[in-house]
This record gives structure tokens, sequence and C-alpha cells, in this order.
């Protein structure tokens, strides 16, 4: 016999925790609009050339694909049998699969500026909330299917772009009552670490060894560069350059001393001193944190990360510039810069730090009590009153003992129930009940 069960790495949401998350997505909504952010959605399913290429080796593989139609059809039978021998060593293969479930919201956005450029309004911000779909191992904080929440500006190189996406984080993780670290470095000053180590085709070792510091240590990562091929003396650099410690003067100095001579080291350490310049008009707590790196490797300039200060999780919520994207597409010139929030990390950090508040719950506030047919008239008459004056209201369906009615009333958390009976139809009042105190009082319909 079928057991109904659901793949691994998903979820279902009953109505309480649904009501959560909807706070949380109107939360980010509202400071999403409140900046100038327009709203768009996207497909769930991309050409999986639009996606292949994008996210670096590691996150290429935990691409969903969707293997194409008619894979059953006879006629098609050898083309998918040689298909699968060729996913099997780990090649992409157009007769198996040639479109995917997307991975983020910014290759999708990325694909749609490029598609419509000639309509947009630059520079142009929008948000976007929709789930996105990964092939991770899953775990506490990380799932397979989740809800990204994403604002992006094209268009626009200016650094106050990066700054106003800086104060939405601090925005919006202050009013779900959750603290945080904003970290901030720049992809331009690990290239030019990559430079001082041998060359630029070292910058995804390097990135993706020091992407994993706060998970495996210091000697871990030295270990993973001497086995990408970093000798010695690179090592040594890697070393010297996530050893700088100190405020942020004391940082900018010492990376200015290691990386200076490079050009690439240079203008990021330019682009760093002018966003804390902005930043601290802003009396943002942003941190300079030089093991920083997003292992996505469409990012340019600055990246940021949010996380959790009281919760060991990772990160709420990351981003960065990407100048590049769109000419990934075929369109060149179209700069970008964009953050997204961890919706599924923030709930359960707001779970653990009980940070919700008490009237997210809120649904239904009155239930008539179902006495019988004439009374249920009457209770329906005054509850479409209550619904058209945006009071949420329900009459029970069936005429069953009055027990049954309470217990599905503190069920759901329903603060009131109202009372129609005989009398009160010939009286034209009702009796109303607040389950939170037990008190009961009869009133006018009108009242």
């Amino acid at each position: 016999m079928f057991k109904p069960s659901l793949p691994q790495g998903t979820r279902d949401f009953g109505p309480e925790t649904v009501r959560k998350r909807n706070y949380i997505f109107q939360t980010i909504r509202t400071v999403f609009e409140l900046y100038g952010f327009e709203p768009l959605e996207t497909p769930a399913i991309e050409h999986l050339e639009t996606l292949m290429g994008k996210y670096g080796e590691e996150g290429d593989k935990l691409i969903f694909k969707i293997l194409n139609n008619g894979l059953s059809d006879p006629r098609n039978m050898a083309r998918a049998k040689q298909g699968f021998e060729n996913a099997l060593l780990g090649k992409n293969d157009k007769d198996l699969t040639e479109r995917a479930l997307r991975y983020d919201l910014t290759i999708p956005f990325a694909r749609y500026v490029a598609m419509n450029q000639g309509q947009l309004n630059f520079p142009f911000k929008r948000y976007q909330i929709q789930p996105v779909w990964r092939a991770d191992r899953p775990q506490r904080g990380r799932y397979r299917e989740f809800y990204q929440c994403d604002a992006d500006i094209v268009g626009s190189r200016a650094p106050a772009c990066e700054v106003e996406l800086v104060t939405i984080y601090a925005w919006v993780f202050d009013r779900l009552g959750i603290e945080v670290d904003i970290k901030i470095n720049n992809r331009k000053i690990l290239a030019g670490l990559a430079e001082c180590c041998g060359g630029l085709d070292r910058l995804v070792a390097i990135t993706g060894a020091i992407d994993r510091m706060d998970k495996i240590g210091l000697d871990k990562v030295k270990e993973d560069l001497a086995k990408s091929g970093l000798g010695p003396d690179q090592i040594a650099i890697v070393s010297n350059y996530l050893s700088i410690q100190g405020s942020l003067q004391e940082k900018l100095r010492a990376i200015d001393k290691l990386l200076g001579h490079t050009q690439l080291g240079k203008d990021g350490l330019s682009e760093l001193t002018l966003l804390f310049q902005l930043l601290q008009t802003e009396q943002s707590s942003a941190v300079l944190d030089l093991t920083l790196a997003r292992g996505l490797d469409y990012y340019t300039g600055t990246i940021v990360e949010a996380k959790a200060r009281s919760v060991q999780m990772g990160s709420i919520g990351g981003g960065g510039r990407y100048d590049d994207l769109t000419g990934t597409m075929g369109v060149a010139g179209i700069p970008g810069v964009g953050i997204s929030f961890g919706v599924d990390r923030i709930y359960d950090v707001m779970e653990s730090l009980n940070t919700f508040p008490s009237d997210v719950h809120a649904g239904t506030r009155i239930l008539f009590l179902n006495l019988g047919e004439a009374e249920s008239k009457a209770a329906f008459s005054l509850m479409q009153q209550l619904r058209k004056k945006g009071i949420a209201a329900e009459l029970f369906y069936e005429n069953v003992k009055l027990d049954k009615q309470f217990r599905y009333a503190n069920k759901k958390n329903i603060p009131f129930t109202v009372i129609i009976g005989t009398t009160e139809i010939q009286s034209n009042t009702v009796v109303v009940k607040d389950l939170r105190s037990g008190l009961q009082q009869a009133l006018s319909r009108e009242n």
C-alpha cells in the first residue's frame, strides 16, 4: 500500500507556519517598495544553457535538471540511452535534458534584463520573491526547495547602490527583531590576491578555500590550497591576508601593503574605502570581513553577507555586484548589484529567538455558533456585515453540540464567539463571549 511522504529536502507548511512566513515576506516587501523597487516574477523553469556556467563548478553540480519530454517514446529511446551514458560521465546532453529548475533569482533576472533591455527604464530596480531549487544535501537551514527574496539594481555603477542595499538589510532585520552582522568585502581584493599567487586562474581555488574558512579553519584552508597547486610562498601570502586584524583603517592599510601593487587590489581597496565612507553617514553597523568570499563566480566587486549574531546559523542574506552578468547572454555593458534574503533561515532564527509578534497568528476573530437553521440564517446575515467591515468571521457549518464548536474556536485561537438563539432573534440581540477572559455580554445587533 502506498504510504504518502515528501521528497527529501522539501516541506509542507501548515497555517501557523505560513502566517509566520507571510509576516517575513510582507516585512521584506514593504521595505523593498519603500526604496522604490518594483515586483517581478520569472518562470520556475529556465533553459539549461541559461543557468550552466554561471555559478562555478560546485554550483553547476547542484542544478536540478529536467528530463526531456517523450523519452519513453521508442523513437527517442536510443538517443535517451546515449544521453544517460553522457550524464554518467558528467556531461550535459541535449538529447536527455534541455531545461532546469532555477537555482537562484539572479541569473533569471539577468536573462530578463537581456531580453527586455530596450523596454526597461534604467537604472531598473526590481524585487522578486519566489522559490528556487538546489540538488543539495538537506540539513538544518539548507533545503532543496526554498524561497529567496531578492532586490537588484541594474544600469548603474554608482556606489550609492551598494549603500542602499546595505541599509535595506539593516532596516529589514531591525523590523524582524534580528541583530545581525553585515559583512562586506570586494572580489577585486580577492582577484588581487590571486594575482599575487600566480595569476587569476588561481581565483576560483583561492575563493573556494576562503569561503569555507569559518567551517574548516585556517590549517585546512592551507591544505586545500596546497592540493589546488599553490606553493608554500603563495600559501603564505593567502595566510597573511587571512591574518589581517584590527580596525577598519588598520585593515585597509594592511591590504594596501599586501596587495596595493596589483591593479585589481588597488581598485578593490579604492571601492571599499569609498563604500565605508558613505556608509558612515548612514551610521551603518557594516564591518569589513576579509574572509568573506561568496563562492558564486559572477561577482565582480562589492560582496556582502548578513549573519545573525546570537544563533548558530549560516548566512541569512548575501549578495554583491556583478558588472558583466548580462554579457554572458550577449548583452554587454549593463552593470548590476543585488542582495538576497534567505527566508527559511530567517524563519529558523526568529523561531529560536522567539521574535515573531504575538498577533502573527491572527486569523478568524469571531465564530458564530450554529444553533439551528433559523438561527444560522440570522447569524449568516450579521457575519456578512462584519466581513464587509474587514472583520474575519466564520459560522460553524453544522448544528452539533456546543462543546465541539467551542473546541473548534479554541484550536483556531478565535478570540470571540457569538450566539444567536431564538431569544436573541426575537429581541434583535446577540450574546458575545470573550474566550480569553470568559466574559460574555448581550449586545444589540447594531452594536
